[in-house]
């Protein structure tokens, strides 16, 4: 009887000591959560061409964009979007001649309504001026920052006969943290677009 005591005395004071030991394991590193990991993305040479058609515009496009004809209803044959599929998004550009200085002001604030409908999902929106007086183009550059479907978008005019507007999006849920590498890399380019931008039409001095 006193054997059996003795062993169930080692069984109990060695379970004791090992719920001790699983205790102190468990306290001792602290969990951090796996962060998220995003594929390896790999970027194109920089490389370039003309955009020339029977459209009164004309600019500079990264090869990696193919132009293709919008065929959205209603869209005005002028209309073209730049397809980007290696980062799966794309560049709308709407061309609209201008007729009337109502329309003119009707158009431009169309623009800020289109930039700012973003306002929901964006953290900021920013207002940029572009402005070359010697090509006659002239508009304002919105930096939409935060989780919006658009993050850039910008209007070009002549200030009297020609309006286009352009608007960046990725076919994709938005997601910044994920797509702001892509977006640093495309909005170079859509830098150089709007600085090589010209109306290939002669400008009217007057109407």
């Amino acid at each position: 009887m006193e054997r059996k005591r003795k062993t169930s005395l080692r069984i109990t004071g060695g379970l004791v000591v090992l719920l001790f030991c699983l205790a102190a394991c468990n306290g001792t590193p602290e969990y951090s959560p796996k962060p998220r990991g995003y594929y390896r993305i790999y970027f194109p040479k920089r490389a370039y061409r003309q955009y020339n058609s029977n459209c009164p515009y004309t600019f500079t496009y990264p090869s990696y964009a193919v132009v293709e004809q919008d065929r959205a209803a209603g869209a005005n044959p002028c209309w073209i979007n730049l397809q980007i599929p290696q980062f799966n998004a794309t560049l709308h550009l709407s061309y609209q001649p201008v007729t009337s200085k109502k329309e003119f002001n009707e158009l431009i604030e169309d623009a800020h309504t289109f930039a700012f409908k973003h306002t929901v999902k964006a953290t900021s929106i920013d207002e940029g001026i572009i402005s070359y007086p010697d090509k006659k183009v002239y508009g304002i550059y919105y930096t939409i920052d935060g989780n919006a479907a658009s993050s850039a978008q910008f209007f070009l005019t002549d200030s009297t006969y020609h309006y286009l507007r352009g608007a960046l999006y990725f076919n994709t849920q938005p997601r910044l943290d994920s797509i702001q590498p892509v977006l640093n890399f495309v909005k170079k380019d859509m830098d150089l677009l709007i600085k090589s931008f010209a109306w290939n039409l002669p400008v009217p001095t007057g109407r």
